[in-house]
């Protein structure tokens, strides 16, 4: 097989074409995102609030809302009921986070078994992406454009809330409705993602493209570029590896993902594991006697 043949075979069946669409987009507003929420340290948080969204997505199934509408509310009662249960000071963050998403995500998957359905809603929890119709892909386009567009007009007043909370108050920003928009755009963005990796993986598209493209640079405006570069290619290659070798698309995409992190965490040119050790040697070389 020529690559001509390897690149345009899958081209010629439309579930191909819309998965590929789909992917990239969600993998793109996906990596935008998860570079503020790796400089912030909202790493768990995506977690929890990407597996909270799950019964707000269900409920939405079953009185036929928008997806986004049951996981917005769902991931504001998250974060509603993580500060209640933290709020006191008995019960640290990171223990809050975990009962509040574990607890959620238990009640989605009630609401699930439970639920009267002609189609398997399982795909909410582990992606379908190769069952995309062309209407989930409408949706997942206007949520991406929307979030997308959200994030680049408020790039620079999230990016100094990121950096710098109290000079963002100081300067007349509210740090609190900052937070709030990024936790809305988290719950919109976990939707666009259920559709390629299912809730289980959603927290890998949010987190993997925006922590290599940390490794790989210190300026945040180029984050904001190889973050969605590296998550589009890796929707791609994880597209076409799971036609050839007939394996789950989401997986795939993941692991390809994770390769690449791999790659950044070991050879990244200054923060890389095998740079660091190559400039330590050379160091100690150099004050040798």
């Amino acid at each position: 097989m020529n690559p001509l043949d390897f690149l345009l075979e899958p081209l010629g069946y439309d579930f191909m074409v819309r998965a590929l669409v789909t992917s990239v987009l969600a993998a793109v507003v996906c990596a935008l995102l998860s570079c503020w929420l790796v400089l912030i340290g909202w790493s768990l948080m995506g977690d929890a609030v990407s597996h909270a969204v799950l019964p707000g997505v269900v409920l939405a199934y079953v009185v036929g809302a928008p997806f986004a509408l049951g996981a917005i509310i769902f991931g504001v009662l998250a974060v509603v009921l993580i500060g209640a249960v933290r709020s006191p000071g008995r019960i640290k963050e990171d223990a809050a986070i975990g009962i509040v998403f574990t607890v959620l995500f238990a009640l989605g998957l009630v609401l699930i078994s439970v639920t009267p359905s002609q189609t398997d809603l399982a795909h909410i929890v582990f992606g379908n992406i190769l069952g995309v119709s062309t209407a989930d892909l409408v949706q997942v386009a206007i949520l991406a454009v929307v979030a997308i567009a959200v994030l680049l007009v408020k790039r620079r007043d999230l990016t100094l809330y990121a950096f710098d909370p109290t000079h963002a108050h100081a300067i007349g920003l509210s740090p609190r409705l900052l937070g709030a928009i990024l936790l809305g755009l988290l719950a919109v963005t976990a939707v666009v993602a259920l559709q390629v990796v299912g809730v289980v993986l959603v927290v890998a598209l949010l987190i993997i493209p925006g922590a290599t493209a940390f490794l790989l640079t210190e300026r945040f405006g180029r984050m904001l570029v190889i973050a969605p570069v590296t998550a589009a290619g890796s929707a791609v290659t994880g597209i076409y590896l799971s036609y050839w070798l007939d394996v789950a698309s989401g997986g795939m995409i993941v692991l390809v993902q994770g390769v690449l992190f791999a790659i950044a965490f070991l050879f990244a040119p200054r923060f890389g594991v095998v740079s660091r050790l190559v400039g330590a040697g050379r160091s100690r070389a150099a004050t040798a006697p």
